[in-house]
């Protein structure tokens, strides 16, 4: 017999998140998942941020890292208070249906299914893209995932169906973001060049390097915004599918996901700010490993940067993450990172970029989609038939 909701709060506090909890091992395993792709994320994603600050020395790859994580951390916290489009398109990728009625618990114990086999493919992809030393997108890894476990659903009879709007946004920003970010990274070069012609080197290497470590700073900023608003809406969408699939905990709604302006409420709600603040943690905590492999290939293997190179990289990078951010298009930090690197690197001209390095890279994003569907879709199957669900 289902369990009718007597109260509605449009958020879950830290006492009801852990009442939820202990409801089953499925929401367990769902949101553990989730906050793994969160770490996973800081882990192999964040690095690229400082990635240039390290390669021109500016910075030393502890102290780096260290500054990283930090800006990771406030990023989440502060656009977490006014900037809920991202958060809305990542937990609108799959479209569950409608939780009403007759079948309602069922129907949203298949979702959580499916949302952690979804989960579980991004998991699988940033360890391999870590292995190989390649700056993996895990934005990218998580729709796909997400995705294929959607399409598997929908080969079982569920009903599930893909978020055309929000792979409307995911489309968009990796075209725009990628495109905006060489171009920057081409003007802003020339434009620094420009400027400082009749200036000696050493005054400029010294401004530069000082400078390079506020825009890296901005980068850490800008992906905490990015990539922490997007599990912030994974997580919220964990929540609200548990809150269905188990409804005595704590009686309370959450608003529908693939309802407009979900997300204002409760990001601005007190009892719900320990959610932008785990993130920040685990993320944080990823960051703070390190990511070497992938620092090396992606601020030392496509072009050897001077300091006001680096600046321009990471400012071109920041405004392309910020303006996406204004737009709800969820992008990767990685690719948009790279692709102003190449960008920087066209004003030496095009035989001093590492041709090999960007088509690995580019390679690596393109297959993200196409591989993490199929991973997605395959761990769906597995984890229905461990679980007995459907």
């Amino acid at each position: 017999m289902e369990t009718a909701f007597l109260t509605s709060s449009n958020y879950v506090t830290l006492p009801q998140f852990f009442e939820l909890m202990g409801q089953s091992p499925l929401i367990v395993i769902t949101v553990l998942l989730a906050l793994g792709v969160v770490f996973i994320n800081g882990w192999t994603d964040a690095p690229n941020s400082v990635a240039t600050c390290i390669s021109t020395r500016a910075l030393s790859p502890k102290k780096a890292i260290i500054l990283a994580a930090v800006f990771n951390f406030i990023g989440v916290m502060i656009f977490s208070l006014f900037a809920a489009g991202v958060a809305e398109s990542i937990a609108g990728i799959v479209d569950f249906g409608n939780f009403e009625g007759e079948g309602s618990i069922q129907n949203a114990q298949n979702a959580l299914t499916g949302l952690s086999a979804g989960m579980v493919g991004v998991v699988v992809w940033g360890i391999l893209a870590w292995f190989f030393g390649v700056p993996s997108s895990e934005s990218h890894a998580l729709v796909a995932g997400l995705t294929g476990a959607c399409f598997a659903m929908m080969t079982m009879g569920l009903n599930p169906v893909p978020g055309a709007n929000s792979w409307i946004d995911v489309g968009i920003g990796f075209v725009v973001s990628g495109v905006l970010g060489m171009g920057l990274g081409f003007l802003v070069t020339k434009l620094i060049e420009l400027i400082c012609k009749n200036l000696t080197r050493r005054k400029t290497t010294i401004f530069f390097k000082w400078s390079q470590i506020v825009s890296s700073a901005g980068m850490a900023l800008a992906h905490g915004a990015q990539d922490g608003l997007k599990f912030i809406g994974i997580i919220y969408l964990a929540l609200y599918l548990g809150t269905i699939a188990f409804p005595q905990t704590g009686q309370i709604i959450l608003a529908n996901p693939n309802t407009p302006d979900f997300a204002l409420e409760f990001l601005h709600a007190p009892s719900f700010l320990w959610l932008p603040i785990l993130v920040s943690i685990i993320m944080g905590l990823g960051t703070s490993i390190g990511g070497y492999r992938i620092i090396k290939k992606v601020g030392m293997g496509m072009v050897n940067l001077q300091p006001y190179q680096g600046f321009a990289t990471d400012i071109s990078a920041f405004i392309s993450l910020i303006l996406s951010l204004a737009c709800a298009w969820p992008v990767s930090t990685s690719q948009v990172k790279t692709c102003s690197i190449i960008g920087v690197g066209l004003t030496k001209g095009a035989k001093k970029v590492n041709w090999r390095i960007a088509l690995d890279m580019v390679l690596t994003w393109v297959f993200t989609f196409p591989g993490c569907i199929l991973i997605g879709f395959i761990m769906t199957y597995i984890l229905f038939a461990i679980l007995g669900t459907a």
